[in-house]
């Protein structure tokens, strides 16, 4: 056959995909305050340029959350470490076709480089975009609680005390001005280019004092604004060095960079600070839990201002012998039980795991009752499909609660004798011994098993027994026996909560001076507690005139001992 006759269109060759930068603010301090365009270009980057500030680098956790937004392949370069040009490495691999996302703190044009990157991609012919980010100028005043303009304060400057040493702000124009000052930058780290390296608070308050600005004029310094780490220090211009020298040896903590508010609005921190005074603020709490069973109870504790951090201490597993369950679901199928007591979340996994590996759902339910005891479990109850029809009195949520309500066998109305309880191996008898007391016939089933996790990372352990804690929430007895297991006890300015008078117990039997019981059995109202008992600790220094002091930032005495 000629090969030149009825010629073959040729297959399209596919577009080389087009390189992109994106140049994204991620806010002053926690990730959260990241906007929702910022984490949507996140998700679609191929590599990510991550922050070069200092302060950046210091936030806990802050890096892995803005990185949780992106795909599993992405690509991490440290800004401060990539051996050359930024800008020329952001735009070289949007050359090689890939999507690139330059993170900045703040916002990219206010008092970051951004447009230098947008610059260069310009001249490169690279497309690219910026996505705003919250502004530390405007948004770590309010953190503070200082208001920038109101009707008290109408003209805000903002100065770089930075910029070419100082030297490029004229200070006496400005301290003759009315304005509220707005200084960034004062007191820049040790190892900035000399540049960068802005007068420090010293020579800040002199200077404007010189310029006509009284010395009785209100200041307010704030470090890590948005963070769990905030520190505002609020003073005058005459007093400001003292005052930080003070804070700083009581353990408020000011270092460089630092924002620095000058103006009548300043004075008003004292009566409008509502960060810094959640109950909980900047507190270290561990959670003995996987970070699944944390999410909700991390969630509330961050609420109230803690920085949790989740340390797991048992490990779910599946029983030895599969058996059991078997017999359970296909007597649950063929209408063995009239009722079935769930006694936590993980039995609830459990059975709804086994149905649904045999194609089945809730629909396996019809005709039983169930019992449910604490929030979690009715919760995971209700997304299977199924509504609690029995749970123990509000006040106890245990399993002794859940006997008080339960009815007795009646042979005349009770249909079926047998109740089907799908439980841990190590759980306590007391459910099963009290339906027995009852009439009932209980098929005491081991859904799962708890075994120890492994110890957690040396520099965790180390806080644990150093009094690197301020506190730690303690769910059921087996995380009291299990953490101090793997990791030892905690130390004895570490503040102990508890989640019910069995779990209590156990920490007494253990060494632990218990410090906070939750009125319930429940997570959230463990959480509501340690959040009051952290919210009258507050009142009672601020009454006093003593310093607000983290449990951890206080003099640490010896283990605590019964």
């Amino acid at each position: 056959m000629n090969a030149n006759a009825n010629p073959q269109p040729e297959e399209p060759r596919a577009a080389a995909r087009a390189g992109h930068v994106a140049l994204v603010g991620s806010g002053p301090g926690g990730a959260d305050l990241l906007t929702l365009r910022g984490a949507e270009l996140l998700s679609h980057a191929d590599v990510v340029i991550t922050l070069r500030e200092p302060a950046a680098e210091e936030l806990s956790g802050f890096r892995a959350e803005l990185l949780s937004h992106c795909s599993e392949d992405v690509s991490v370069i440290e800004a401060g470490e990539c051996g050359g040009d930024v800008n020329a490495l952001a735009v070289a691999r949007a050359r090689d076709g890939q999507r690139v996302v330059r993170l900045y703190s703040g916002d990219p044009f206010f008092g970051c480089r951004g447009a230098e990157l947008v610059s260069a991609c310009h001249e490169a012919g690279v497309e690219v975009e910026v996505a705003p980010g919250v502004s530390a100028i405007t948004s770590v005043p309010t953190f503070a609680g200082v208001p920038l303009l109101d009707a008290d304060s109408p003209e805000v400057r903002v100065l770089n005390a930075r910029a070419h040493g100082g030297g490029g702000v004229d200070w006496h124009e400005a301290a003759a001005s009315g304005a509220t000052l707005v200084v960034m930058g004062g007191d820049a780290p040790a190892g900035e280019p000399v540049e960068h390296q802005g007068p420090g608070f010293d020579v800040l308050c002199k200077t404007l004092i010189a310029g006509g600005r009284p010395a009785s004029t209100p200041v307010a310094v704030v470090r890590a604004g948005g963070t769990t780490r905030q520190t505002t220090v609020s003073s005058t211009l005459g007093r400001l060095v003292a005052d930080l020298k003070s804070k700083d040896a009581k353990g408020h903590h000011v270092t460089a960079p630092a924002l620095m508010v000058v103006g009548p609005a300043a004075g008003r921190h004292p009566e409008l600070s509502w960060y810094e005074s959640r109950p909980l603020f900047g507190w270290r709490v561990l959670v003995p839990r996987t970070k699944e069973q944390a999410a909700a109870l991390s969630d509330q504790l961050r609420g109230y201002g803690a920085v949790p951090e989740e340390v797991p201490t048992i490990s779910v597993e599946p029983p030895r012998t599969p058996q059991q369950m078997e017999r359970a679901v296909r007597g649950l199928v063929t209408g063995r039980y009239q009722w079935v007591a769930f006694t936590s979340v993980n039995a609830v996994r459990a059975i709804r795991e086994r149905l649904e590996s045999y194609g089945l759902d809730a629909r396996a339910f019809a005709g039983v009752k169930v019992a449910v005891v604490g929030e979690a479990t009715a919760r995971a109850v209700r997304e299977f499909g199924i509504q609690p029809d029995l749970a123990p009195p509000e006040e106890e949520q245990s399993s002794s609660g859940l006997v008080s309500v339960w009815p007795p066998y009646d042979a005349e109305i009770d249909p079926i004798e047998r109740v089907l309880l799908p439980r841990a191996d190590i759980a306590t008898e007391t459910l099963s011994a009290g339906l027995d007391k009852l009439g009932w016939e209980v098929d005491d089933v081991t859904a799962y098993r708890t075994v120890r996790a492994a110890p957690p990372p040396a520099p965790v352990r180390e806080a644990i027994k150093g009094g690197g804690f301020d506190a730690v929430l303690f769910t059921s007895s087996s995380t009291v026996r299990n953490l101090v297991g793997i990791a030892g006890k905690p130390h004895n300015t570490t503040v102990i909560a508890v989640i019910g008078p069995e779990t209590e117990r156990t920490a007494i039997e253990f060494g632990l001076r218990v410090d906070v019981v939750a009125p319930k059995a429940s997570v959230s109202a463990l959480a509501q507690a340690l959040s009051e008992y952290g919210a009258e600790k507050r009142r009672e220094a601020v009454e006093a005139g003593k310093p607000v002091l983290k449990p951890s930032q206080k003099r640490r005495g010896r283990r605590r001992k019964l």
